[in-house]
Formats: structure tokens, sequence, C-alpha cells
């Protein structure tokens, strides 16, 4: 069977699927038709149904479980990996009227923000790539970042206003939940049973064989410096990407109870992960 699947070019992805994508592993009777695309471009096709298997937002799952069912392995989750919220200046007063750019609307990014600062409405979703500079210039009082930008937010002369995902882990004693990987309810249960199983080894086999997805994660890494990709992959691969386990499905319902906190109101009628 071959399934469309949509993945983003960052880092953890890449070094994630690098053994599914160059066929480093028996894949079986599944074939992958791969696209890479933006977080936020995901959520919108995950939306529309675009792919048969997707990465997503954790909180974008909340608003199509009803279509999609979450995979155990794959996901990005963790202690110290959350969006931070930075501005050009460390004394901003936020306020009603404060200008924030945001990696997008349907990103777990934005649901902590909310959550934090429900106050902060006037939200412009841009790249997450170019929401530093967009701060820097002083087109935004503040702005959400994620993915490599903690790394580099400093050199732009940026300031930490607040660590969202020290803010979560703060609230729940649990790992945030950033990212996932989603799989049609509608397919065949041990396809998608075989997709669970074949991501897992699939970060195993990346976990033992660092060397060997160097040159697919560097391809598509942004032109990073190979020390920002090695801590980007060092912070959002762990042992929750092979499987979430107790804390991390806990963090995945958490999320889900929480969306009522922040004005949605969803209906969970069927089982949010694939079991077995």
């Amino acid at each position: 069977m071959k399934l469309s699947i949509g993945i983003s070019p960052c880092p953890n992805d890449t070094f994630i699927f690098d053994a599914i994508y160059n066929h480093r592993l028996d894949l079986g009777d599944l074939q992958f038709d791969f696209h890479m695309l933006d977080v936020e471009q995901l959520n919108r096709a995950a939306l529309e149904g675009r792919f048969d298997v997707t990465k997503l937002s954790y909180f974008a799952f909340t608003q199509m479980s009803e279509n999609y069912q979450m995979l155990r392995s794959g996901g990005a989750l963790g202690h110290n990996c959350g969006p931070l919220l930075v501005s050009h200046d460390p004394q901003i007063k936020l306020t009603e009227q404060s200008k924030i750019a945001i990696p997008g609307i349907h990103t777990t990014a934005n649901f902590l923000l909310t959550k934090a600062y429900p106050f902060l409405v006037h939200k412009t979703a841009i790249l997450f790539s170019e929401i530093e500079g967009a701060v820097a210039s002083g087109k935004f009082d503040a702005g959400l970042i994620i993915h490599e930008s903690r790394f580099t937010y400093k050199e732009k002369g940026l300031h930490l206003i607040k660590d969202l995902g020290q803010y979560w882990e703060e609230q729940t004693q649990t790992p945030i939940p950033l990212g996932g990987i989603v799989v049609k309810r509608s397919l065949p249960e041990e396809v998608k049973v075989g997709v669970n199983q074949l991501i897992a080894e699939s970060v195993s086999y990346a976990f033992r064989n660092p060397e060997v997805s160097k040159t697919f994660v560097q391809q598509h890494a942004q032109e990073m410096e190979e020390a920002v990709v090695n801590a980007h992959i060092a912070l959002y691969v762990n042992s929750l990407s092979v499987d979430l386990g107790e804390q991390g499905r806990k963090g995945v319902d958490l999320m889900f109870q929480q969306l009522s906190s922040i004005g949605i109101s969803t209906k969970i009628t069927q089982p949010l992960f694939v079991e077995g």
C-alpha cells in the first residue's frame, strides 16, 4: 500500500524519518510518498485531510481527532523544549494592544500563548523562521519562537519574556506535547499499527546510527550550523519519540482537557491513540 506522508524539513523530522525515506529499513508492503512542508502548512493540510500520515501540532490534532488518530511514535515531546516568547525590549509590558508574531494559529505554541496570555489578541501568523527578524526590526512587540530559533534569538538581540514550555510543565507536571504523527482513521487497523511500528524502528535506527542520517538532515536544514542541528535533534528527539509512554499520553490528554479554558469545545467519541 502506498501512503502519502507529510513531514517538516526540520532536523528532528528528517532525523526520525531518514531510515524510511532512504529505505534503510525493510518497509514490507508499505510505500511512502513524502511531502515536506512548514508545520503550519502541515496543520492546514491535515484540516483538509490531504495526507494519509502527517506530522502536525498536537494542538491542531485536538481539532481533527475525528478524522485522524495519533501514533505513539515519531512525536516531539520533552522537557525544557517548549516555545519561547521573546521581545527586542527586555522590559516590555505586554498589553491588549501588543502586536505578537506567532508561527501559526493551529500550533501548540499558540495554544500555550493563549493559556498564559489570554488578553493578547493582536496575533499575526508568519513563517516561524521569519519571526526573529520581524521582532528585531520592531514590526512586532514580541514573537513566539519555536524550533532552532530558541538557539539563535540572543544573537539577534532579542530577550526572553516567558518560556511557555516551562509554564506548561509547572502547570501539568508532564512533558510538553509539541508535534506528533497522525494517521487517517479510515485506514485498515493493521496498516495503522504497521506505520506506528515502522516509525518507531526508524527512530531507533537513527539513534543507533547517528552519522548515517547527517547528509539527509543537513540537506533540509536551511543552512543551519552543524552545532545548531545537533542541538535541535537532541532537544526534540528522545525516548518519547520512540513511544509516547504513560507520561506522553498524559500530556496529550491534558491538552484536550484544557481546551475549554481557552474557549474551545470538542467532543471525543473515538480512541485518540493507535494501539498494538
